[in-house]
C-alpha cells in the first residue's frame, strides 16, 4: 500500500474545487493508495516518473517513488491550465 502525500500547492487547489469535482478528485487520490498506475494513467513525456490521471475536467499530476512506496501529488488543476 502506497502513502499519498499532497503538496501544499495541490492542497490549495483541492480546496478551491467545486463540490462535485472535489469528491471526484478525492476519490481518485484515495485510489492511488492501492494502485498508483490505474487504468487511464499516462506517463508524462520528458519526465522520469510523473504521471497524469483524469478526474472529469480536472487533471492530477503526481510522481511515484516505488522504492519507498510514496505517491506525491504535485498539481491539481483544470485541463486548460494544468500544462502551463
Amino acid at each position: 500500500m502506497y502513502n499519498v502525500i499532497v503538496s501544499r500547492k495541490a492542497e490549495k487547489m483541492l480546496d478551491k474545487l467545486p463540490n462535485e469535482y472535489y469528491k471526484l478528485v478525492l476519490k481518485h487520490l484515495l485510489s492511488l493508495e492501492q494502485n498508483p498506475r490505474p487504468f487511464g494513467s499516462i506517463k508524462l513525456a520528458g519526465s522520469e516518473n510523473h504521471y497524469r490521471i483524469r478526474a472529469g475536467v480536472y487533471r492530477i499530476i503526481y510522481s511515484i517513488k516505488d522504492n519507498i512506496l510514496v505517491v506525491e501529488v504535485i498539481k491539481i488543476d483544470h485541463r486548460r491550465n494544468i500544462y502551463r
